[in-house]
């Protein structure tokens, strides 16, 4: 019996690559622990642990905790040779950055793992003491927001597995370095601090949505039908 390919965008609230995936044919969904923005059905609030095993044919992980694997975020959990931190957030304990950056690590591998022939989970360039952590992760693709039409900086890894690499759709000539068109592409790393700034850091550009739903859908489709 002919059944809907499945597809699930985790730990994305914004919709856009659930809704660009519906596009690409998909019985696609979302999950996070926020609610989504676009109040959709198709929408489950949650952990994707408890999502992972049913029974989806393609996902594509946008957003996973990384502010503990980051390399912007190393100098907060370790000195040279895992030592204590010269400084620490205001507020924050040495093992409560630790147990976050151990967490976030169990989730990044149990998302590489789940039961899903194809498998894309995105990140930041990851500090050293992540790698070390995570010794078996694929070596990402680094992308760029404009190599898909987005006038935007912001270094994204892409580890995958059953998948093949993005290729570029809309490749944007980068404007020069110091000028005011720069400093605007690169203005989601001076969003300013507020309740906001994780969203609005973190939320899919729609190119790269569009690429990755057209691409990997349609590479994963491909493998079903064979």
């Amino acid at each position: 019996m002919f059944r809907s390919p499945r597809a699930l965008a985790a730990c994305e609230r914004s919709g856009k690559l659930r809704r660009a995936l519906i596009r690409r044919g998909f019985d696609a969904w979302s999950c996070d622990l926020e609610p989504a923005d676009d109040n959709a059905n198709n929408h489950i609030i949650g952990d994707v642990r408890d999502v992972m095993y049913m029974g989806w044919d393609l996902m594509i992980v946008c957003h996973p905790p990384c502010t503990r694997l980051c390399r912007a975020g190393q100098r907060w959990l370790y000195g040279p040779d895992k030592t204590h931190p010269k400084v620490l957030p205001k507020g924050r304990t040495w093992a409560d950055l630790i147990k976050e950056f151990e967490e976030a690590c169990d989730l990044f591998v149990d998302c590489m793992n789940a039961p899903c022939p194809h498998v894309a989970i995105e990140n930041p360039e990851m500090h050293k003491w992540a790698k070390e952590r995570m010794p078996d992760i694929p070596v990402p693709q680094f992308v760029q927001p404009y190599w898909f039409g987005d006038p935007a900086f912001k270094k994204t890894g892409l580890h995958l597995r059953g998948l093949p690499e993005l290729t570029p759709t809309n490749m944007l000539t980068p404007p020069k370095r110091g000028t005011d068109e720069y400093k605007q592409w690169g203005s989601i790393w001076r969003t300013p601090p507020g309740p906001n700034r994780a969203k609005i850091r973190s939320e899919t550009f729609d190119g790269f949505a569009e690429a990755a739903a057209q691409q990997w859908g349609d590479y994963a489709m491909k493998r079903l039908a064979v």
